[in-house]
């Protein structure tokens, strides 16, 4: 049974660059909205400083995040001029393949390190 992944990047908004990423943001969500219904959650937040920019995400399973990231790359890519990625959290079972394409996005965007957290217990409780 294919299980969800959890995914959370963090990034540091480059000087003066804040009404664009706010822009950005609502761009990409709403592309992604249209896009992937199977995407199960997809919010980006701004630090009170605004100098931290969060997204944190749910893929129903591993496909789902491949899926994502062939879909989104080339609009990931325009975010290099107003962040610096610091880091790419992975909570589940992503493929090597989704690690992979997470590499490449973190160098693209600064250079960040991936982290893939392997489940140990737990469960979850879906309305």
């Amino acid at each position: 049974m294919a299980r969800p992944i959890y995914y959370v990047d963090r990034s540091d908004i480059r000087e003066g660059k804040l009404a664009d990423v706010r822009s950005g943001l609502r761009d990409l969500a709403a592309f992604v909205e249209e896009r992937e219904p199977q995407l199960l959650a997809y919010h980006f937040y701004i630090d009170e400083s605004a100098s931290t920019m969060t997204l944190i995400a749910t893929h129903p399973d591993s496909a789902s995040m491949e899926f994502h990231m062939e879909l989104g790359m080339e609009r990931f890519r325009a975010f290099s001029t107003l962040i610096r990625m610091t880091s790419i959290d992975v909570y589940g079972d992503p493929s090597p393949a989704v690690v992979t394409r997470l590499r490449e996005k973190a160098e693209m965007l600064g250079g960040g390190t991936v982290t893939v957290h392997t489940e140990q217990a737990g469960f979850s409780r879906w309305p």
